[in-house]
């Protein structure tokens, strides 16, 4: 029986639900402490820019595991996990330990780029838990916090090792929100604001099987997408040069849980190959354990040049690396830097969340739930007429909204409804769930749960997200 979404829940060895910070805010104010009150006083004083809170209005008291309370007792079950950072979900105790005993230790917490054990363990586990062996000739750049940073420090450092300047990247693609990695990122909406990005950003096809962009979709489209790929590589007359990168996430994640076909990372690897172009896999939210994997580009077995790592990889705390093959080892001193790169508490914790995401059993078990959630998308996706698709590995996946009276796409398909997959959204929100949207128009519901989310919150969210598009296909119809 699933657990209900109201009242306070979550073990508080304190035995106050709100945190010290709320408390003292109580006392100054002498008054009751509202989720309003707080998100009036964040329109008045933070950027236009802000985002989460105009589809979740509440303020966050504490959290525990999947779970998170708000400032009123209000408890809601987390499937967006700091956008899949949160591996463990929220305060893992395992991780919680690492940082305080560390905090507890007098060690610095603030270190630039300068070595201490807390990084030599971080730095040997990551390495030694590359797949293929490929630790052995790899090397590990720590760069600022966000993967933003990683994606323009790995840019920087192909741009440097090959003396090219362009790089080719794929539409539906996300690699961040900074000047470069915004370049490189598919989105639009995003993007058209801001003039005058990075210069030299060649787009190719990923392959979507549901939205083929040649019209053919499963295989076909593959095959259609690698080949297209080659042959404006391989061209003299294709008005493409050769790139310093290419740059690709093995499952597409803001572009909508779209995962690239084994055979179409194959065919690009072994493209980049043969014109020694270096390949960058950006797994910032799909590695990690993810896609039932410890890195999503393992299930094509290709060995990529640049690995890009950060969310989950810091543990809760800011963190983000670039792994890259020896070879491309030609930046001198100081050529790329960062203050905040020395983050020991991210370094401690995330080692804790690397051991144990890695575990066999663990990434089995992310499997076996994911394919869980999987199957019942898919029956309800049956069952109604507002569910196009239903995607993903392991626990990352996407549901794609469409509107059923509307056009369809040269596959067929009804075109993608943003404006469903917000009412979905707000109503999953109203009834305790969290989850975010992503993909084309905003129309693809996404799994981003915590890895370790029990059988039995699966079943809370089902149950919550099938009452919720039940409904609202009862309007379309």
């Amino acid at each position: 029986m699933a657990p209900a979404v109201g009242g306070s829940m979550l073990e508080d060895p304190g035995a106050d639900m709100l945190s010290s910070y709320v408390r003292k805010q109580r006392e100054m104010e002498g008054k009751h402490l509202t989720n309003q009150y707080f998100i009036d006083r964040q329109n008045d004083f933070e950027s236009s820019a802000r985002s989460y809170p105009r589809k979740f209005p509440l303020a966050l008291a504490k959290a525990q595991g999947s779970w998170v309370e708000d400032v009123e007792g209000g408890r809601y079950l987390d499937f967006l996990c700091g956008a899949g950072t949160l591996a463990l979900g929220h305060n893992d105790p395992e991780v919680n330990k690492a940082m305080i005993e560390l905090i507890s230790s007098g060690a610095p917490l603030h270190t630039l780029d300068l070595t201490t054990p807390v990084k030599d363990r971080f730095t040997q586990s990551v390495l030694s838990h590359l797949p293929f062996g490929m630790g052995s000739h790899m090397r590990i750049q720590f760069c600022s916090p966000s993967g933003t940073d990683a994606t323009d420090a790995a840019i920087k450092l192909c741009k440097t090792a090959t003396g090219r300047g362009s790089v080719i990247a794929f539409s539906g693609g996300y690699h961040g929100m900074g000047h470069g990695a915004m370049a490189l990122t598919g989105n639009l909406g995003a993007k058209t604001p801001v003039a005058n990005l990075m210069p030299g950003v060649q787009f190719m096809p990923y392959p979507y099987s549901y939205r083929c962009p040649f019209g053919l979709g499963g295989e076909a489209g593959a095959k259609a997408a690698a080949a297209y790929f080659e042959r404006m590589l391989k061209d003299p007359e294709s008005g493409v040069t050769r790139p310093a990168a290419v740059i690709i996430e093995p499952i597409q994640g803001e572009g909508g849980v779209v995962p690239a076909p084994a055979s179409f990372l194959q065919a690009v690897r072994r493209v980049t190959k043969e014109l020694d172009i270096p390949l960058i896999c950006d797994e910032i939210q799909c590695g990690m354990g993810r896609s039932g994997q410890l890195f999503a580009f393992e299930e094509a077995g290709i060995e990529p040049d640049v690995i890009l790592v950060s969310k989950a990889i810091g543990g809760s705390q800011p963190l983000s690396i670039v792994i890259y093959d020896e070879k491309l080892d030609k930046w001198k001193a100081g050529a790329h830097a960062g203050t905040f790169r020395g983050n020991q508490l991210a370094m401690a914790a995330g080692t804790i969340v690397l051991e144990r995401v890695s575990q066999p059993g663990f990434l089995k078990d992310v499997q076996e739930k994911g394919a869980y959630l999987k199957a019942e998308l898919d029956k309800l996706k049956d069952e109604v007429s507002i569910i196009g698709d239903v995607r993903g590995r392991g626990l990352m996946l996407g549901i794609e909204f469409i509107d059923p009276a509307g056009p369809v796409d040269i596959m067929g398909h009804p075109m993608p409804s943003g404006k469903i997959a917000a009412t979905v959204q707000h109503l999953c929100f109203e009834r305790h769930l969290i989850m975010e949207k992503g993909g084309r128009d905003g129309s693809v519901m996404r799994c981003l749960c915590a890895l370790n989310v029990t059988r039995e919150e699966i079943d809370t969210m089902l149950s919550i997200f099938k009452s919720v598009v039940k409904e609202v296909d009862g309007g379309a119809r």
